[in-house]
Order: structure tokens, then C-alpha cells, then sequence
């Protein structure tokens, strides 16, 4: 013999029953979320669109970079980031020889290295930080949640947390001037035309150009961290190669 079903219980009067509502509500308002991130961490997809046909790459030539920071301030005027945080600058470190004389300072360009396998991208609980098709990475600033775990994943001390967006922050080859048909600020603003950027699709391209001709000379940073940077430089000391971290104006380091 079935038992009956109890009553449902009445609402409850007063401040009691306001209070019991606005917990059921807060509850259900924070299952919501939680599932959102657990299925974003593995329904990224591989790359979004971007330019078509094109894989976006920079070569920096140390042997031409003055240190004049032409390109710091042209991209702080461009993006606007806040004061005191940059999504490029060039550092000026010093190289003591392994075999002893005299220091030399080395001007050393920093940016994002737009990488073909970012490590920043996989550990976004949010799918906030993706790569698109250009090889362009970027941040969905209406996405993120400030979590800052690709700043820690970045190995090139490439990411910061904006101060007052309180959000993921980064060079981003100045997509939008790309989209128009113009150079990045950095690129335009170098007065010794340190920096090239290019399709590296296009074997016609000044940066093709440039990678086959100086291919002896072409190196990255962290080549260990397998992450394949596209940012290749020419002129790069040997003591750089797996050294560079930090945020440092000036730091010793050997060189060979």
C-alpha cells in the first residue's frame, strides 16, 4: 500500500522565507559557473578565425635596436595600458665574458612570442586566452577572470594582470592595426628598423626573406620549453638563449 504524498510545505512567512530564497537562489546562481569553466578547460578549440591564409611572425634584429624605446612608448600610446605596465619594452642587461674583461650592455626587445604551442592558452579555466588561425594570441577581456594562471604559465614573463582592468594583459601584434592594412606601433615607430613583422606563409614576404637568409643566426628564447616562439631574433647572445627572466632593467649574465 503506497504511502501518500506529504503536503508541500507552505511558504514561510516573513524575513525566515526572504532569507531562505535568497540562499536557494544564490546556490543555484553558483552551479552555473562552476560547470561552465570544468567543461571550458577541454572544449577550447584548436584556433579560432583569424586573417585568412596568413601565420603572423616578428623577427628582431638586436644589431640594429638602439635602445631608444621608441617602441615602448608607441605601443603604451596605441593600446594604453596602464602607467608603469608595458606589453613590449626593451631591457638593457649586462654581459660579463666567461673569459673575463670588460662588460657589455645588450639592448634585449621583449614581447609576447605569439607562440605555435602556448602554454597560456590550455591552462584558462575560462577559454579566455586563445590562439587564432594567424597565430595571433589574445585575451577576451569580457571572458577573463583576472585567475592569472597564463601569466604563470607564460615562460617569457610575457603576460601581466592589468591594474585596472583586473584582467590578463599582452602584446597582441596589434591585431587591429593588422586587420587595416598597417604595421604594429612597434614596428612602425623603430627607428633602425629593428623589427620586421610578416607572413610567414608567404615565402615572399621581408620576413621569409629575412629567416632564410640570416638562418645561421636565427634564434629564440627557451627553445627548450618546446613551445615554438615566433618571435626569432638576430644577434641574440648565447647567454640569453635560456636565461631571460624577470622584469629586471639590468642584469648580469655570462656570455660566451
Amino acid at each position: 500500500m503506497s504511502t501518500p504524498a506529504s503536503p508541500p510545505e507552505p511558504p514561510l512567512p516573513g524575513k525566515r522565507g526572504f532569507l531562505k530564497g535568497l540562499l536557494g537562489l544564490g546556490a543555484a546562481a553558483t552551479v552555473i559557473p562552476i560547470r561552465a569553466e570544468a567543461t571550458g578547460l577541454n572544449g577550447q578549440p584548436p584556433r579560432r578565425p583569424g586573417i585568412p591564409g596568413k601565420r603572423y611572425g616578428m623577427v628582431v634584429d638586436m644589431r640594429k635596436c638602439i635602445g631608444c624605446q621608441s617602441c615602448t612608448v608607441s605601443c603604451s600610446m596605441e593600446n594604453l595600458p596602464p602607467i608603469g605596465q608595458f606589453r613590449t619594452t626593451v631591457l638593457q642587461y649586462e654581459v660579463l665574458p666567461d673569459a673575463g674583461g670588460p662588460a657589455s650592455m645588450v639592448m634585449l626587445p621583449r614581447l609576447c612570442n605569439h607562440c605555435d604551442n602556448p602554454p597560456c592558452v590550455p591552462v584558462c579555466p575560462v577559454q579566455a586566452t586563445f590562439q587564432r588561425e594567424d597565430g595571433i594570441v589574445l585575451v577576451d577581456n569580457e571572458r577573463c577572470v583576472g585567475c592569472a594562471y597564463c601569466v604563470q604559465a607564460c615562460p617569457y614573463d610575457a603576460r601581466f594582470i592589468n591594474h585596472e582592468t583586473q584582467t590578463a594583459d599582452k602584446c597582441t601584434f596589434c591585431e587591429h592595426r593588422l586587420e587595416a592594412g598597417l604595421l604594429p606601433a612597434c614596428v612602425e615607430s623603430c627607428v633602425g628598423g629593428a623589427r620586421v613583422i610578416g607572413d610567414m606563409n608567404d615565402p615572399d614576404s621581408a620576413i621569409s626573406k629575412l629567416l632564410v637568409e640570416h638562418k645561421q643566426d636565427i634564434k629564440v628564447l627557451k627553445p627548450e620549453m618546446k613551445t615554438d616562439p615566433h618571435v626569432y631574433y638576430i644577434g641574440l647572445p648565447d647567454a640569453f638563449v635560456h636565461q631571460v627572466d624577470g622584469q629586471a632593467g639590468v642584469r648580469l649574465a655570462g656570455g660566451h
